[in-house]
């Protein structure tokens, strides 16, 4: 049973490869665990731009600190922003993942705005990282910026990072565009190597007891893959670029799913911090059983299978499915109060 898949140029054992997430990258001995339990790939915690400017500020504050005194020792300092003072901590992380591992190593960067990323990018790829995914995360809330900005910022973080790099570089996407094929096939004209479909944005939540917002992390559960589903779906076949699905991937079956409309990989976090990282077994060898059963000899020979365009009814993943959904749709029971 052949499991390979290609992602980002890069060859990889299966398509189980482990997607961002602090609690379980950032302790490197979890890493191994992770090639140990079949993982093909690890997608490292993000490094967030607000770190990085935090880093700046607090270097800053260090270098000027009572240099009021003696105006002419400021000279004798470039300008912070020259500095490499990013997080070296994330830098040595990649560089001991890749000293223990024989996996690719893709690490992350999260951010929203041009200078937060294309400084730091290159010291990444200098440390060792096999690609890059952007974590672009971004909900504008001026009234005055127009969809056609917020979209020019998201292509203007890639060609900036692309400029910059010469490792394979994914962005991943928020599924919020007015028109999410033209985001699409803009950022793969903007030299996207891989989509990544879909971030799944923070919500905050209320305390009614303290009054106060405060931070309330879901888990996704399997219900969150229809809409990378849907789309990575229609743009199979469509755009010469990588598609990594993520978002409530929990089983082998989901996985399967993915494949045949045309996924390369899927990123599993939410079934590993719920079960542990051996759950990544259970998952390839479901895989593999269906595989064995219905007999297919690999993954690429499902790939694309159940796509748009190479579905009997394209409209199946359209508008024409509405009506039918709810027409269709019986509900196990009816109350009605008196």
């Amino acid at each position: 049973m052949d499991l390979t898949t290609t992602y980002m140029g890069l060859t990889l054992r299966s398509p189980l490869i482990v997607g961002a997430a602090a609690p379980l990258t950032e302790d490197i001995d979890n890493i191994k665990r992770m090639e140990d339990a079949g993982a093909a790939a690890v997608v490292l915690h993000s490094l967030f731009e607000e770190q990085l400017r935090q880093e700046r500020l607090e270097l800053h504050h260090h270098l000027e600190y009572g240099t009021e005194s003696f105006p002419e020792a400021l000279t004798y300092f470039p300008e912070p922003e020259i500095f490499h003072v990013g997080s070296e901590e994330y830098l040595n992380h990649i560089r001991k993942a890749k000293e223990i591992v024989n996996i690719p190593i893709i690490a992350s960067l999260n951010g929203s705005t041009l200078g937060g990323w294309t400084h730091y990018a290159k010291e990444i790829e200098q440390a060792g990282a096999d690609a890059l995914e952007l974590n672009i995360y971004y909900v504008p809330t001026d009234m005055n910026i127009t969809g056609e900005q917020v979209e020019q910022n998201y292509i203007d973080i890639l060609r900036a990072v692309k400029s910059e790099v010469n490792i394979p570089v994914a962005i991943k996407l928020s599924p919020f565009f007015s028109n999410m094929a033209n985001m699409a096939k803009q950022l793969t004209d903007a030299g996207a190597n891989a989509l990544v479909l879909f971030n799944r944005f923070y919500q905050p939540d209320v305390d009614l007891e303290a009054l106060e917002v405060k931070p309330n992390v879901l888990l996704s559960t399997p219900q969150a893959m229809r809409l990378p589903m849907r789309w990575i779906a229609i743009l199979y076949g469509r755009l010469s670029v990588d598609f990594a699905a993520t978002s409530g991937i929990h089983k082998g079956q989901d996985v399967l799913k993915m494949l045949m409309v045309g996924a390369n990989v899927t990123e599993i976090v939410s079934v590993l911090l719920r079960h542990g990282i051996g759950h990544l077994r259970d998952i390839e060898q479901e895989i593999v059983h269906w595989m064995e059963e219905n007999e297919y000899e690999s993954v690429m020979q499902m790939r694309g299978s159940m796509s748009q365009i190479n579905c009997p009814d394209e409209s199946a993943f359209e508008r024409a499915q509405y009506m039918k959904a709810i027409q269709t749709y019986k509900p196990e029971s009816l109350a009605f109060a008196p």
